[in-house]
C-alpha cells in the first residue's frame, strides 16, 4: 500500500512530524514499511519553462528549433542576448507561448532513473545547439504518452519548480499489506490519513463529503439514457449502484490528476478512467466505468456465473467461467468479472459518449476464490477481499459523478440505481475503563480513553461510573466486540508506551505431556530401527486419494487451496508417505522405511468436546518398501517393525492382529478409510484385547500389504508394505521397566522346526508356543522365543514348516544342551497335541 506524504498533508489540519520521524511512528505504531521513496530527487532540476520562440529547424523537417524563457534560473547555460535559451525539439504540439517542463543539460531524465540513467547534456542536432530537453510525459515518468511533450496546465511561471508546481517533491512511503488484512479502510489515502492522525495524538476529520448521511445524485442532463439495473445474489454482493451519464468527453487527464497516479504506480488512461482510480486510491472504494453504448439491451446486472460461459477482460485474455463466480453482465452476456477487472467489450476508450459509472461491494470470500482460480489479480481485488464498507458506496459515487462533470462535461442522465439487500451499520459497544486497563496495563480515565478513540472518528463518550460507550464509524466493519476496543486503544496509545513487566507466575514445573513424550519415543525406538521420519503436508491433492482407494466425500475440501495439489484434508497419513515411495526408489534409494506422525480429518466425525469443529484424530503411519524383495514378504518386515513398537512399549499384550478379511470396521469411516488401501488377504488390524469398558472391540490400527491397484497407480515396488495405527494405543501400556538384569552365565541358542498344516497361522502357533514356554522353562531363567522362517514348497502343498530359535540364560549356571533339547521336546510335544505339528 503506497501511501503520498504530501497527500496525507493536504487532508490532515496540522504539521506533520519530519519525514524520518513519520516513517518510525508509522512503522511503530500502523504497519511495517516496505520502503521509502524520496521523488523530489527524482524531479530535481526540471524547470517550468515557457516557449518564447519556435520554429522550423533548417535542416531537418520533423524538428523545431525553440528559444525557452527560464527567467534565468539555470547556471552554466548558454543564451542569446534576450537571454533565452535554444532547445531543439522534434514534439509535434510544440508552440509558442506554451508552457513546457524543460531538462536542462546535467539533468537526469526520471523515467531513465533505476536501470541505466541517462543524463542530458548540450549537444549538436543537424548543426544547431540544443541545451537539454523538453520533456513528454513519458520521460518525466507520469505517463506512457510520448506523442507529444508535456504541457503544464496550470498557472505558472517561467523559472519556476516543476517538482513543486505539481507536489512531487514528495515522499511516498510503502506500507506492507498484511498490515492492513482487516482494515479495508486502510488502502486508501482517507484511511492512512486518519491513522497517523490518531498514532499522533491529533483529531481528524473526513471531508465534509465524505461524512454525508443522505446525499442524492440528481439527474442533470436533458436527454435520459434508459439503464435497467438487477441485483439477482443480494448476499454475495451487498450492495450494486450504478448511475448513467451523457455527452461525456473523453481526454488525457490534467497533469495533477496524472501525478497524483504515477506516484502510486498508477498508469494514467484517460479522464474517467483515472478519476475512478484516484478515488479508489483516496477512498479505498474501487469503481468502474463502463460504454453505455456497448451494453447491450442497455442493462446491468451482477450474477453467479454459468457453466461454460467466457468472459474476455481488459488484460486482453478470455477466461471460461464458473458457476461459482461473480460476474456483471449486459443483456447478453458477461463483460466483467466482478471485484477484480471489468471486460473489454465495454471498455471506455476515445469513441465513448456515454457511461455507465457503478459502484458496488462484493463478498471478499467468492471473489478470492475467483481470484485464485483464474490467476487475476488487481488493485480493485487488493481492496475488495479485504470487506469493505458498502455504506460509503453512495458518497463516493456522488463525489465521484460530481468530478467527472468538472473533468469531462458529462452530466447525469438518469436516476441512479441502488440494489442491496439489508446494510447493516455498527453497533454501539459498552466497555469499562478497568476492561481495557487489565488488559493492556494502563491506568487511563475514561475521558482519556474516548479522546483516543474520537481522534480517529469514534463517537465515544464517558458513561456511568468508568464505562465508555463507543459507536464506530460507517468504515470501521472490523469493528464487532470488546476486545476490538481493547486493541484500537492499545495502538493509538502506543504498544512501545505499554509498562514492561513480567507477568506473575509459578515455580512449580509444568506437568509433562505423556501423548507428546509418547511421540518422542516413538520417533526415537523408529529411527534406531532404520526408519526416517519425514513431515508431509496435511493437504493431498484429490487425484491422490483416488489412486489410494479413499473417498473423495469423506474428506473436507479447502475453499482456498493455497495450490491445486492442496485440496483435501488428509483422511489418514498413508497416501503421504505412499507418494514419496516412488520418488526415493527413483533416487536411486534401493531400500528404506519412512514415517510420519501427524492429525487426519474425516466429515462427519465430530470432535467429542467442540461439536462444531472436526474432530482431528491422532495417527502412525510406517511404509517398509524394497526394489528387490530379499527378506522375505513385505508384510513381516512392516509387522517386525510394529511388533518391535509393541514389545519397547509394553503394549504387546493390550492388541492382537487378526485378519483384515472378514473384520467388521463397525461402520467407522475412519477405519473404512484407514484400511482401503491394504489387501484383505494380507494384512491384518491390531485389535484390542485389554477387555477394558471403553475399548471394547476397538480396533487400533492395520498392518498389512498394498493393493495391486494402489501398487499400479503410485507405482510401487513389488515388496512394499505399512501400517497406519493410533499411537494412542501406547498412552494404555504399563510403564517399561527400566531396567532387566542380565544372567552372568552364557546364553544357549537351539533352533526348532515344525512341520503343520499349511491352514495353521504362524500367529495361533507362535502364541501358544511362547505360553507354554512361561509355563515350563526352569526358575531363574531368561528366554525368548524368536521366529527365523516359514517355508512351504507350492501354494498347493497341505504343509508347511516355521522355524523358531530358543535363547536362554540360568542366573545361577550354565545350562547344558540336554536341558535345553528337553526343553524343546516339551514345547513339540503342546504344539502336536493342539495342531498336530512335528518336529523335523
Amino acid at each position: 500500500m503506497k501511501v503520498s506524504v504530501n497527500w496525507i498533508r493536504q487532508l490532515v489540519d496540522f504539521e506533520l512530524l519530519p519525514v524520518d520521524e513519520l516513517v518510525a511512528k508509522i512503522g511503530a505504531q500502523l504497519g511495517e514499511l516496505e520502503s521509502v521513496e524520496d521523488l523530489g530527487e527524482k524531479y530535481q532540476g526540471i524547470i517550468v519553462a515557457k516557449v518564447a520562440e519556435c520554429e522550423k529547424h533548417p535542416n531537418a523537417d520533423k524538428l523545431s528549433l525553440c528559444k525557452i524563457d527560464d527567467g534565468g534560473r539555470a547556471q552554466n547555460v548558454e543564451r542569446d542576448e534576450n537571454g533565452l535559451v535554444q532547445v531543439v525539439c522534434g514534439a509535434p504540439n510544440v508552440r509558442k507561448d506554451l508552457l513546457v517542463a524543460w531538462l536542462p543539460p546535467g539533468s537526469t531524465v526520471p523515467s531513465s532513473l533505476g536501470s541505466d540513467p541517462f543524463v542530458l547534456e548540450a549537444r549538436d542536432l543537424r548543426g544547431k545547439t540544443s541545451n537539454g530537453m523538453l520533456a513528454s510525459a513519458k520521460e518525466l515518468a507520469i505517463s506512457d504518452n510520448h506523442e507529444g511533450i508535456l504541457e503544464i496546465d496550470k498557472d505558472a511561471k517561467p523559472g519556476d519548480d516543476f517538482a513543486e508546481l505539481y507536489k512531487l517533491n514528495d515522499y511516498v512511503i510503502d506500507i506492507e499489506n498484511k498490515m492492513f488484512t482487516h482494515r479495508p479502510d486502510c488502502f486508501g489515502a482517507l484511511g492512512v490519513a486518519r491513522e497517523i492522525a490518531g498514532i499522533l495524538g491529533r483529531k481528524f476529520k473526513s471531508p465534509d463529503w465524505y461524512l454525508l448521511d443522505q446525499v442524492d445524485i440528481p439527474p442533470t442532463a436533458e436527454q435520459t439514457l434508459p439503464l435497467e439495473v438487477e441485483n439477482e445474489i443480494p448476499k454475495l454482493v451487498p450492495r450494486f449502484m450504478a448511475t448513467p451519464m451523457a455527452n461525456v468527453e473523453i481526454k488525457p487527464s490534467p497533469v495533477w490528476l496524472q501525478v497524483a497516479l504515477a506516484k502510486l504506480g498508477q498508469k494514467p488512461i484517460n479522464n474517467v478512467v483515472d478519476l475512478t482510480n484516484f478515488y479508489m486510491l483516496l477512498t479505498s472504494q474501487p469503481t468502474h466505468a463502463y460504454d453505455y453504448d456497448k451494453l447491450r439491451g442497455h442493462k446491468l446486472a451482477a450474477r453467479l456465473a454459468k457453466k461454460g460461459e467466457k468472459v474476455k477482460l481488459l488484460n486482453g485474455k478470455t477466461y471460461e467461467l464458473t458457476e461459482d463466480d461473480i460476474v456483471i453482465t449486459d443483456g447478453e452476456g458477461p463483460v466483467g468479472l466482478a471485484g477484480i477487472m471489468g471486460g473489454s467489450d465495454s471498455e471506455v476508450d476515445e469513441n465513448t459518449k456515454n457511461i455507465v459509472v457503478e459502484c458496488a461491494n462484493f463478498d471478499m470470500y467468492c471473489v478470492r476464490r475467483s481470484s485464485m482460480r483464474h490467476g487475476v489479480f488487481t488493485d480493485a481485488l487488493t481492496r475488495f477481499n479485504k470487506g469493505q464498507s458498502p455504506l460509503q458506496n453512495r458518497v463516493v459515487l456522488a463525489k465521484l459523478v460530481e468530478d467527472l462533470g468538472e473533468l469531462s462535461g458529462a452530466k447525469v442522465a438518469g436516476h441512479t440505481a441502488d440494489e442491496h439487500g439489508e446494510l447493516s451499520s455498527p453497533e454501539p459497544i459498552t466497555i469499562s475503563a478497568d476492561f481495557i486497563n487489565d488488559r493492556l496495563g494502563l491506568k487511563l480515565n475514561p475521558e482519556e480513553i474516548s479522546k483516543l478513540l474520537e481522534n480517529v472518528e469514534f463517537d465515544a463518550h464517558p458513561e456511568d461510573g468508568d464505562n465508555i460507550c463507543a459507536l464506530a464509524p460507517f468504515w470501521r466493519m472490523d469493528i464487532e466486540e470488546p476486545e476490538d476496543i481493547v486493541e484500537e486503544v492499545g495502538r493509538l496509545y502506543g504498544y512501545d508506551k505499554l509498562p514492561l513487566e513480567l507477568p506473575t507466575r509459578t515455580i512449580k514445573p509444568a506437568s509433562k505431556n505423556k501423548l507428546l513424550e509418547n511421540k518422542a519415543k516413538i520417533r526415537s525406538e523408529l529411527a534406531k530401527a532404520g526408519a526416517n521420519e519425514v513431515l508431509t503436508y496435511s493437504f493431498v491433492h484429490g487425484e491422490l486419494l483416488d489412486k489410494v482407494g479413499q473417498d473423495k466425500n469423506n474428506a473436507f475440501q479447502l475453499s482456498n487451496a493455497l495450490s491445486p495439489d492442496l485440496q483435501y484434508y488428509r483422511l489418514s497419513l498413508l497416501p503421504s508417505l505412499l507418494e514419496k515411495v516412488h520418488s526415493n526408489i527413483k533416487a536411486g534409494y534401493d531400500e528404506f522405511a519412512l514415517f510420519e506422525i501427524g492429525k487426519a480429518h474425516v466429515v462427519d466425525e465430530p470432535d467429542p468436546f467442540e461439536s462444531d469443529i472436526p474432530k482431528e484424530v491422532n495417527a502412525l503411519s510406517f511404509v517398509y518398501a524394497a526394489k528387490k524383495s530379499g527378506r522375505g514378504a513385505a508384510y513381516y518386515v512392516a509387522r517386525k517393525y510394529l511388533a518391535n513398537l509393541l514389545h519397547n512399549f509394553q503394549a504387546a499384550s493390550l492388541a492382537k492382529l487378526e485378519p483384515l478379511a472378514g473384520t467388521d470396521l463397525y461402520k467407522n469411516p475412519w477405519l473404512e478409510q484407514m484400511t482401503a488401501s491394504f489387501e484383505p488377504g494380507r494384512s491384518a488390524v491390531l485389535h484390542d484385547i485389554s477387555k477394558g469398558a471403553d475399548t471394547s472391540g476397538l480396533i487400533w490400527g492395520v498392518v498389512g500389504e498394498f493393493k495391486t491397484s494402489v501398487r499400479r497407480a503410485l507405482k510401487l515396488p513389488e515388496s512394499c508394505a505399512g501400517f497406519e495405527l493410533d499411537p494412542l494405543l501406547f498412552m494404555r501400556a504399563g510403564r517399561a521397566s527400566d531396567y532387566i538384569e542380565l544372567p552372568k552365565y552364557p546364553k544357549v541358542e537351539q533352533d526348532m522346526s515344525l512341520k503343520v498344516a499349511s491352514d495353521v497361522s504362524y500367529q495361533n502357533l507362535a502364541e501358544l508356543l511362547e505360553a507354554s514356554l512361561e509355563k515350563i522353562k526352569p526358575e531363574h531363567t531368561l528366554a525368548t522365543l524368536e521366529p527365523l522362517s516359514i517355508y512351504q514348497k507350492q501354494q498347493s502343498d497341505k504343509f508347511k514348516q516355521i522355524a523358531f530359535r530358543l535363547n536362554i540364560a540360568s542366573y545361577e549356571k550354565t545350562m547344558v544342551a540336554s536341558e535345553v533339547n528337553k526343553l524343546l521336546d516339551e514345547l513339540a510335544l503342546a504344539v502336536n497335541k493342539k495342531f498336530g505339528a512335528s518336529r523335523v
